[in-house]
């Protein structure tokens, strides 16, 4: 990305808090400015309740990380299965703690692209263990057991909305109505969910006429369920680079 690609643009960012730090300073490195609002938190369960889920599991062929915050805090119940991860950043997770990916999409970043791959196609009678959160898609899961595999979750944290008090919401409203919001970033439907439900009611009707940004074609779906009508754009990818260049469409004078 060049130096100044976003020219001033202010993006709100609704990332967790642990992992928006990143994608905060790449905004700021291309010229823009990022109002971090974060609008899922995750929550992870203990140690010890994962402990006794992973021990009445069957030892899994095949895990399967369906997220970063899923490899965050169950790296340690791969066993000597292979790994799968549902995309990019999830790899990069899983290979900066020290562990192989065996199996990756070979593109996109969503469920749809991992059931692609060759090695998930020939499953019959392989056990499957899927890490995620409390819950989540089921396509994953209907899916390998439709081609006879043996799927079993193991939850290793839960996602919810933040308790925001009403300090921050009207930080966010004066920053809104300051001109300081130009475009606002969504990862995931809940997020959005979870966005609208805490958002003042200023701020829920700004929002329906803030252009939108998201990697994820769900998102655009529900939000123009939610508003329609309402500005949206589609990343690439969730990684900062796609998110920028799909930001940067906001940009007066770029296109």
């Amino acid at each position: 990305m060049s130096d100044g690609e976003l020219a001033g643009i202010g993006v709100l960012v609704t990332r967790p808090e642990h992992q928006a730090t990143g994608f905060s300073d790449a905004i700021e490195a291309a010229g823009g400015k990022a109002v971090r609002f974060p609008a899922v938190e995750i929550v992870p369960r203990s140690a010890s309740d994962i402990d006794n889920d992973a021990a009445t599991l069957r030892q899994p062929d095949i895990v399967i990380f369906v997220s970063a915050n899923a490899t965050r805090f169950g790296l340690a119940y791969t066993a000597a299965a292979k790994v799968a991860a549902i995309g990019p950043a999830t790899a990069a997770a899983i290979e900066a703690a020290g562990k192989r990916v065996d199996i990756r999409p070979a593109a996109g970043f969503d469920s749809e692209h991992l059931l692609e791959e060759p090695e998930l196609q020939s499953v019959d009678g392989k056990v499957v263990r899927i890490i995620r959160g409390s819950s989540g898609r089921e396509l994953i899961a209907n899916t390998l057991r439709q081609r006879g595999a043996i799927v079993e979750y193991l939850p290793v944290y839960t996602r919810k909305a933040p308790d925001v008090g009403a300090s921050s919401t009207a930080r966010l409203e004066q920053a809104w109505q300051s001109g300081d919001i130009d475009v606002v970033t969504v990862m995931s439907v809940e997020t959005l969910t979870n966005l609208v439900s805490i958002l003042p009611e200023w701020c829920r009707n700004q929002l329906r006429q803030t252009p939108l940004v998201t990697p994820a074609t769900r998102v655009i779906i529900e939000a123009t369920k939610l508003f329609p009508g309402i500005p949206a754009t589609l990343a690439q990818g969730p990684a900062a680079k796609d998110m920028i260049r799909a930001i940067a469409k906001h940009v007066p004078g770029q296109s």
